[in-house]
């Protein structure tokens, strides 16, 4: 059984827990769960045969032995039971965004809703809005998000976080094959892409069957395709689908570019190549009167010879990218090496699992200057909430841990609430007694357009307010963003100098590229951060750099290329 199958009899657990009105930490233990097993590179089911399924996070023995009784009987027990109690097809409702497992189960017992096609009749019918607390926008959105599932179709698309690791390990593997030259990730993997479809590879080789055959054997196939000098076809563990091709070394560079993409930069690269009486392919570039075909080892070589800049993976959307390469105004992008501290992670006085020490030294150890400790203030509305005297302790903490220390600052900070009517779940008495404040809409999402943007406008205007997080609420695949004036937001906090998150949770990724691109040519001052919940997921900030590259962002459009000295004056406070 592969990963991917585990993992989704995981979640469907966790689902049905939910469902049924278990303790939350329970339900969370569960995804946790499924979200390690679906990103192992190893068979799962090989490590629970051998009685080492503990060795992964979070699994402990009860879940191997569940993990057990579903390779051995086709499900889990404790599944199969609540199954009894609730209809198979009630959890494919919890998964329309926007509805989720409380919803759902209400819909269940007051509208006898089991069912998407059940779901669709009520909204159709116009009955969810009997329900206290939902109404007309609600049946309107729940249609969309029906749609919207029927039009995507079978096919998965996975986060990048689940797809970029394995691109990188199989490809740092066969780099290192003596059949080897060359291997690169291709497709939207390269491009950083929040989501992936499966995985290119682009290689050269003095021995490419050999190389093919290296894919075959690797331990991270679980599945193999066909194979030959061309190159070769795996399925992953994880259920990720796997195209090595081989090429030879003169023509490398035009199977890169062809294959990172995207379909519609190809079509514009074309366009461009025809006005110029060229035809370009990943087989070379094609002099239209002589015939004569160019083939390029080097990308830039490819771009050069259509008379462009080079153009970074991430540009390459057909959002203008190539007219400015053209007239070579191109920016210069942000990298994960110029990020000096992260304003956005939490601890285990809310929903993290390190301790404040632990989270410094981890950030220390990644060569930042700074790092703002955020835990969820007062009424964040998911337990572990901060009340104002365990916050008043925790300014005291981190002013001891500052002290005495040298290049390196913790901040003392907290993600508040925007309440429902733009204010905020401290008083300000206590906001100005810390570093930095990052406020979020935690609450309330489904409110008018109108209604949210005022309310994240007031929050935009108070003095004490640095930034605002994950400015639409976004989930990938999970939740949409909730209605919001982005355009209006963006004026105000360039009026106000309040920064907007790139929240680098690969989950969220909010602001999104294009947002992200909205605010900073408005003139925001955008900050990327992790929303880190662990000291492993400070790693999380190669998905904000990715997010903010995409949305064309320089280094000085991002606060956190700054040094300390630097960024605490582009704070409110600072400047009061």
């Amino acid at each position: 059984m592969r990963n991917a199958e585990i993992a989704e009899a995981l979640a469907e657990l966790a689902t049905l827990y939910e469902l049924d009105g278990a303790i939350r930490y329970r339900v969370l233990a569960y995804r946790e769960a499924a979200r390690v097993i679906r990103q192992s590179p190893v068979s799962v089911e090989e490590l629970a045969r051998a009685g080492r399924a503990t060795q992964l996070p979070g699994i402990g023995e009860t879940l191997e032995q569940k993990i057990l009784a579903l390779l051995d009987t086709g499900e889990i027990p404790a599944a199969a039971k609540l199954k009894r109690r609730f209809p198979p097809a009630l959890v494919e409702v919890t998964r329309v965004p926007g509805v989720g497992a409380k919803t759902a189960r209400r819909l269940h017992d007051e509208l006898g809703v089991s069912s998407l096609d059940d779901l669709r009749v009520a909204a159709e019918q116009e009955r969810i809005r009997e329900l206290k607390g939902l109404g007309p926008k609600v049946e309107e959105n729940v249609l969309a998000a029906i749609g919207k599932l029927a039009d995507r179709g079978p096919a998965e698309r996975l986060l990048l976080s689940e797809v970029l690791p394995i691109a990188e390990r199989l490809a740092s593997d066969l780099r290192a094959d003596p059949a080897s030259e060359a291997v690169e990730v291709a497709g939207s993997a390269r491009r950083r892409t929040e989501t992936c479809h499966d995985i290119d590879l682009i290689a050269t080789a003095t021995d490419p069957a050999a190389l093919a055959h290296a894919l075959l054997d690797h331990p991270l196939a679980a599945t193999k395709g066909s194979s030959g000098e061309g190159g070769a076809r795996i399925t992953t563990h994880n259920g990720v689908a796997v195209d090595l091709r081989i090429v030879a070394p003169e023509a490398y560079g035009n199977l890169l570019q062809h294959f990172t993409g995207s379909a519609e930069h190809n079509i514009e690269l074309r366009e461009r190549a025809v006005s110029m009486g060229l035809s370009v392919s990943e087989h070379g570039i094609t002099d239209a009167d002589s015939g004569e075909v160019a083939r390029y080892a080097a990308e830039a070589d490819v771009y050069g010879r259509l008379g462009l800049a080079y153009i970074e993976p991430e540009l390459r959307e057909a959002t203008g990218e190539i007219a400015a390469a053209a007239a070579g105004t191109l920016p210069t992008l942000v990298e994960l090496g110029q990020i000096r501290g992260d304003l956005h992670c939490h601890t285990t006085i809310s929903d993290g699992h390190n301790t404040l020490e632990e989270m410094a030294d981890a950030a220390r150890a990644r060569g930042y200057a700074y790092l703002a400790v955020t835990d969820h203030s007062a009424s964040h509305g998911f337990g572990n909430d901060v009340p104002a005297d365990r916050l008043r302790k925790r300014i005291e903490e981190v002013r001891r841990l500052n002290a005495g220390r040298r290049g390196f600052r913790v901040l003392a900070g907290s993600e508040v609430n925007i309440l429902p009517d733009g204010s905020l779940d401290y008083d300000d008495e206590l906001l100005a007694e810390l570093d930095w404040v990052i406020a979020s809409v935690h609450t309330s999402f489904r409110i008018s357009e109108r209604a949210m943007t005022e309310r994240v406008v007031a929050a935009i205007e108070h003095p004490m307010v640095d930034c605002i997080g994950h400015l639409t609420g976004r989930l990938i695949g999970r939740r949409d963003p909730y209605e919001i004036d982005v355009e209006l937001v963006a004026a105000e906090a360039a009026r106000t100098g309040t920064m907007l998150e790139i929240n680098g949770n690969p989950n969220r990724r909010d602001l999104s590229e294009r947002h992200a691109r909205l605010a900073a040519e408005t003139g925001v001052t955008i900050c990327l951060n992790t929303d880190a919940h662990r000291v492993e997921t400070l790693d999380n900030m190669v998905y904000a750099v990715a997010t903010a590259r995409r949305a064309w962002l320089a280094p000085d459009q991002v606060a956190n290329t700054r040094p300390w000295r630097e960024f605490s004056k582009l704070r409110k406070r600072a400047r009061r």
